[in-house]
């Protein structure tokens, strides 16, 4: 677009150089009537001729007249897709984004693209889960489109906007607003509209911890005080630090951590896992179980831990083992 236009501007400023000339050498006039001679019939504004031309006058004319006409079309076209080209496509693009959100079933939602916000984001988009964002800021929501995330500009506050986000259809969902107010008020409406999603928090002051927990969030998490532990953790304990991180995030090792539960009609149910022989059909290793009746955590199972509907399994193992693990237990967190 721009190209057209810099050849249409330049195509007319050449004509503005060259057709005065023209009317020079044809009809012989002086250099400011076949200026104005040129500029009136590039315009077509109808003013009648400096002086009667003749028949090769004319002629020039006519090419004068086609070729400014063709040159003013494509700018006055290329101006209009210029202005109006830009919001067009934001326009189409986001009802396209609009319609992929409508689809989206068993995804999370992250409420701000701040600092916290946009981690959560990566860190989702790393594991190749759906999500969408919800962002007040249109600068912030731009970015946040533009790394290929689905957002809508809108306030994560109000009900119409985690309706539009898909919370009632989520599995998941982050606040990470700026103040503890927003936070409350929106874990308040989205478990309003979602009384299974799983709500996690973030939190600035301990004193709203017990208010967030109150209003329906499954998890408060003060980034600040969960830095600090991680901290004083890679100072006490640095290769232990590395380790459980790199396993956490599945980078850099081929082995990783990961969350399973075990679904109705699954093998796993009701049996040992001696009796299921995990460790030598599937490969992965189970390291802890976490009881669905009382959410104790059994740190270290033995052949004998038996297993229910519902227990959570955290499993160690490649990918590929941890897919057949995935298998045996018939559901995945």
């Amino acid at each position: 677009m721009h190209r057209r236009l810099i050849i249409s501007v330049g195509l007319v400023v050449l004509l503005l150089a060259l057709a005065p000339v023209g009317y020079m050498l044809i009809e012989g006039m002086s250099y400011t009537e076949a200026l104005y001679m040129t500029v009136i019939t590039i315009t077509t504004v109808g003013f009648r001729e400096v002086r009667p031309l003749s028949p090769a006058g004319m002629y020039f004319t006519i090419m004068v007249i086609f070729t400014g006409v063709f040159s003013l079309f494509f700018i006055i076209s290329s101006l209009i897709t210029y202005t109006f080209g830009e919001a067009l496509r934001e326009i189409m693009g986001r009802r396209r984004m609009d319609l992929r959100i409508k689809k989206l079933s068993g995804h999370h939602v992250v409420c701000g693209f701040g600092r916290v916000g946009e981690a959560v984001c990566e860190t989702l988009a790393e594991a190749g889960a759906d999500f969408v964002v919800i962002e007040k800021d249109p600068l912030r929501a731009a970015e946040a489109v533009d790394r290929g995330y689905l957002c809508l500009e809108g306030d994560a506050t109000s009900t119409e906007t985690l309706m539009n986000a898909g919370v009632p259809r989520a599995r998941g969902l982050v606040c990470a607003l700026e103040s503890d107010a927003d936070n409350l008020f929106t874990t308040l409406s989205a478990r309003t509209l979602n009384r299974g999603i799983t709500i996690v928090t973030r939190c600035v002051s301990r004193d709203s911890v017990d208010k967030l927990l109150y209003a329906g969030a499954d998890r408060v998490i003060s980034p600040y005080a969960l830095s600090g532990k991680r901290m004083a953790t890679f100072l006490l304990r640095p290769g232990v630090f590395d380790y459980l991180d790199l396993m956490a995030h599945g980078v850099s090792l081929d082995y990783r951590l990961e969350e399973l539960v075990v679904g109705h009609g699954s093998e796993l149910a009701e049996r040992t896992i001696g009796e299921s022989d995990i460790r030598a059909r599937t490969g992965a290793l189970i390291v802890a179980v976490r009881r669905a009746s009382d959410g104790e955590f059994i740190t270290s199972p033995n052949k004998d831990t038996r297993l229910g509907v519902g227990d959570l399994l955290i499993a160690l193992g490649r990918v590929d083992d941890l897919v057949e693990l995935e298998k045996l237990s018939g559901a995945r967190v």
